[in-house]
């Protein structure tokens, strides 16, 4: 930043008062940073920014007289933390879209295999797992964008003085105020952002904060909610993250498979939603052109929530691509509950047959009620359909009844929702948002978990 400015300023007319000797004395020593000689300037002067401009001044001692020239601590503080910032999305962005990828791969496969769907967490219509997955696709798409989007449009804070008047800058132009905004354009610019903040006081606006951690909470919702629905199904032992070899569930029940990976991002996921909310009482606290009760705050939040964002990416990379499934648990839970389910299109068929509707209603009532009995109350197995076979109401559809049972009857267009989100909405975004990050399919991750 501080190169940035002294080379716009002498491009814009400060040529006398800055050298090309002295910005090439700083460009040499851009990144040898001392940081002991910075660390006892700031227990010196108890001041961060001016340990740093004389710790720079010390190995620049040509530039020493130019650096920092018009500035106030918050041109280098403000405009570096934003820039951290869009970085930090970056990276965020690198691992949603191998989530994003990982997640389509499954969801294509399993786009067809009938399971169990719930309301209330009760068993209600039939799904595919490749169609739930999808639910928890679109969250992240949806993230994806999200996350893009506030890159794309961030807007850096720019050159605007101690209470964002500029005053500074037009005195050291002379008055010139078509030079200091241009000086301010130049600079923001260099530092690679199209966008800069029209007003600022002496920060830039906190509710920037507020719209970056919001997008973390997003992702952070989308990880609790995949995460909590996997937990839910490991019950029932029909899908369940990756379980090693050797790996051991229990200390004291040795036949357990806990779903601690999933368990673990659903708790620091809480930790990114509960971040999120701070950034909101910062932004409203801010007093006329700033005060400092935000520097401490967001010194432990905006890292914070961006580190728990990248670890419960990388625990949700590792469970989605060794996601187990379990079919022949999925298929004896769908038959436990799917005669009930099919009653109505047994009805349909005996009535097309010739039946009559109210009284072969009633009668898949009644056995229905005793098929409950039967479950409810004396645990045995669903005995439905072998009453209904039994009754003669029901002999036109008799030799018709397994196919009329066959799972996939009941799963109404997830297969074709799957194919075409996958194809018209997902690949689409992956492709684009994978050449904007320049093409990072191929970046490596820690995947540590």
């Amino acid at each position: 930043m501080w190169i940035a400015l002294a080379e716009s300023e002498r491009e814009l007319g400060l040529n006398g008062e800055i050298s090309e000797e002295q910005l090439a004395e700083m460009r040499l020593h851009v990144s040898d940073i001392d940081y002991e000689v910075a660390e006892a300037k700031e227990k010196e002067l108890r001041h961060d920014v001016m340990a740093h401009i004389h710790t720079f001044g010390l190995k620049c001692p040509k530039a020493m007289p130019i650096i920092h020239l018009g500035a106030t601590s918050c041109f280098v503080v403000c405009n570096t933390e934003i820039m951290q910032m869009r970085e930090s999305l970056r990276l965020v962005r690198m691992k949603l879209l191998r989530v994003c990828s990982a997640l389509k791969s499954f969801a294509l496969k399993y786009a067809d295999m009938p399971t169990l769907g719930f309301t209330h967490f009760q068993p209600a219509q039939l799904v595919t797992v490749g169609k739930r997955a999808c639910l928890w696709l679109q969250d992240f798409c949806m993230d994806l964008e999200r996350v893009s989007r506030e890159m794309r449009e961030m807007p850096l804070r720019g050159v605007k003085g101690t209470t964002g008047t500029q005053a500074t800058y037009l005195h050291l132009f002379k008055g010139n105020h078509e030079l200091v905004d241009k000086l301010d354009e130049t600079v923001c610019k260099k530092m690679g952002f199209a966008n800069r903040f029209p007003v600022t006081g002496q920060t830039y606006p906190r509710k920037l904060d507020h719209y970056v951690l919001s997008v973390l909470s997003g992702i952070a919702q989308s990880v609790h909610k995949m995460c909590t629905d996997i937990r839910l199904l490991a019950n029932f032992k029909e899908i369940e993250e990756p379980f090693e070899s050797k790996q051991v569930g229990s200390s004291a029940m040795a036949y357990k498979r806990n779903p601690m990976r999933c368990e673990r991002a659903c708790s620091i996921a809480r930790h990114v939603m509960a971040l999120a909310t701070e950034p909101a009482q910062t932004a409203s606290l801010q007093w006329l052109e700033r005060t400092l009760d935000d520097s401490a705050n967001r010194r432990i939040v905006l890292p914070e929530a961006f580190l728990g964002c990248d670890a419960i990416l990388a625990i949700v990379v590792n469970v989605v691509e060794g996601l187990q499934v379990w079919p022949r648990v999925i298929e004896s839970r769908i038959k436990a509950e799917l005669p009930f389910m099919a009653t109505e299109q047994i009805l349909m068929a005996c009535v097309s047959a010739g039946g009559d509707r109210q009284v072969l209603h009633e009668a898949i009532r009644h056995h229905s009620m005793l098929a409950g009995v039967q479950v409810k109350e004396h645990g045995l197995p669903n005995d439905l359909i072998a009453r209904i076979k039994a009754d003669p109401l029901f002999a036109s559809v008799k030799d018709n009844l397994d196919s009329i049972l066959d799972a996939k009857n009941f799963i109404g267009r997830c297969p074709e929702q799957v194919k075409d989100f996958c194809s018209k909405v997902v690949e689409p975004l992956l492709a684009r948002e994978g050449e904007d990050a320049g093409q990072t399919s191929g970046a490596e991750f820690d995947l540590r978990v």
